[in-house]
């Protein structure tokens, strides 16, 4: 029996309302909650995303560590030629650096989070 149940990803970032524009764009989750400092996605799954303004934010330079990552969100897609090209259209930035070949695409969110689209 597990001790507990993940309940949700959050996000630091300078906007929280833009950034959580964004992945709803990019997700289809539903606005669950929204105030000047926080805002979350839901789904339904019980796994909400959320985005939380931060004082200073300085986004994660990938792949170099100078400002670490923090983390990275692996998104499933059908095709990822045509991910990635909504991805970009909806303000993600490609870096340089592919690592994946053709098994996944990483891609920047606009506050700087890297995050890869994933094939099947």
């Amino acid at each position: 029996m597990p001790i507990a149940t993940l309940r949700g990803v959050t996000l630091d970032c300078a906007d929280p309302r833009a950034l959580a524009r964004f992945y709803q764009e990019l997700t289809g989750m539903q606005l669950g909650y929204a105030a000047d400092e926080f805002v979350a996605l839901t789904d339904g799954s019980g796994c909400d995303l959320g985005f939380q303004r931060v004082d200073g934010y300085r986004a994660p330079r990938w792949p170099g560590q100078d400002v670490p990552q923090q983390l990275h969100l692996d998104l499933r897609v059908e095709d990822l030629d045509a991910a990635e090209k909504s991805a970009l259209g909806l303000g993600a930035v490609r870096p340089d650096q592919q690592p994946g070949g053709d098994r996944w695409r990483v891609l920047l969110d606009p506050a700087g989070h890297p995050f890869c689209l994933v094939a099947g």
